[in-house]
């Protein structure tokens, strides 16, 4: 029996150009309000410009720099039997989003649609994905699925068990559990494990135009944001959560604000894990 509450339905049309204003651009980051005028906060950006990089083999970064907010916002398409799309992107920035990944992949094809917590940069446009895509289906983790995407997705998602591998056929996502870590209870980040990359989502958030990939310094950048803002909810677990991300073995991190990584990754998991316990102490 489907014990979901009934949903309506709503068509939202498309729009030709985008246009985003400072507050639905930075909302997940009120931080970078501050110390702006008022006219600064009701700026509009048109035409946002939406890049495409394959960052690993069949992964593609695509990333918009919104000026206003000072940040790209990045979502990342795997390229498999079974294609996923990491991160959904605001609403207002869906068009722009669309046309690009239009360029590797026809977007009806997409069968998966997966994002690391609950918040506008991550979800906002998850039901316009499930408009374009009908095969697609929401996966996110346990906690995630039974506390808010149940109700958000406009069809009924699938949960994933902290460790739950999802077969792509020709590529494997792992799901990880990382509660508060950067932000709420529910969650989560996945583990691409033929090309060894890590979707690291608001970890590492660093402000500006970035490049597309990086080997340079990443913890440094990430420090300043965190000092700035304060968007990581630190608890006693926080630092361990990192260390068990460095773990993983990953060569590659996919950041949704910032460069793909393809440094030394377990060294960055551990200075931001030594970071966070810093502040724990502070």
């Amino acid at each position: 029996m489907n014990d979901r509450l009934p949903v309506a339905r709503v068509a939202i049309p498309y729009r030709p150009r985008c246009s985003v204003t400072l507050h639905q651009a930075g909302a997940c980051r009120g931080f970078l309000l501050r110390g702006r005028t008022r006219a600064e906060r009701g700026r509009i950006v048109s035409g946002v410009g939406t890049e495409l990089t394959e960052i690993a083999e069949d992964i593609y970064r695509i990333s918009t720099y919104v000026e206003p907010a000072d940040l790209v916002f990045n979502q990342f398409l795997i390229v498999a039997e079974q294609p996923l799309l990491w991160h959904c992107g605001h609403r207002q920035l869906f068009p722009s989003v669309l046309e690009t990944l239009a360029r590797v992949l026809p977007p009806a094809e997409l069968r998966w649609i997966s994002f690391g917590h609950v918040e506008a940069d991550e979800l906002g446009a998850m039901n316009h994905w499930l408009g374009v895509a009908g095969r697609a289906e929401v996966v996110q983790g346990s906690t995630g699925v039974l506390v808010s995407v149940n109700d958000l997705a406009d069809r009924p998602p699938r949960a994933l068990r902290d460790e739950e591998v999802l077969d792509l056929g020709g590529k494997r996502v792992r799901w990880i559990d990382t509660p508060h870590v950067p932000h709420g209870w529910d969650a989560g980040l996945i583990y691409e494990e033929t090309t060894r990359t890590l979707f690291a989502g608001d970890l590492f958030t660093m402000t500006g135009r970035v490049p597309a990939r990086t080997e340079g310094d990443i913890v440094t950048p990430a420090i300043a944001t965190e000092d700035r803002g304060g968007a990581s909810a630190v608890t006693p677990a926080s630092g361990e959560t990192l260390r068990r991300l460095a773990s993983v073995g990953a060569t590659t991190m996919a950041l949704m604000h910032g460069p793909a990584f393809s440094g030394d990754v377990l060294c960055a998991l551990g200075a931001l894990a030594d970071d966070f316990d810093r502040r724990l102490r502070s």
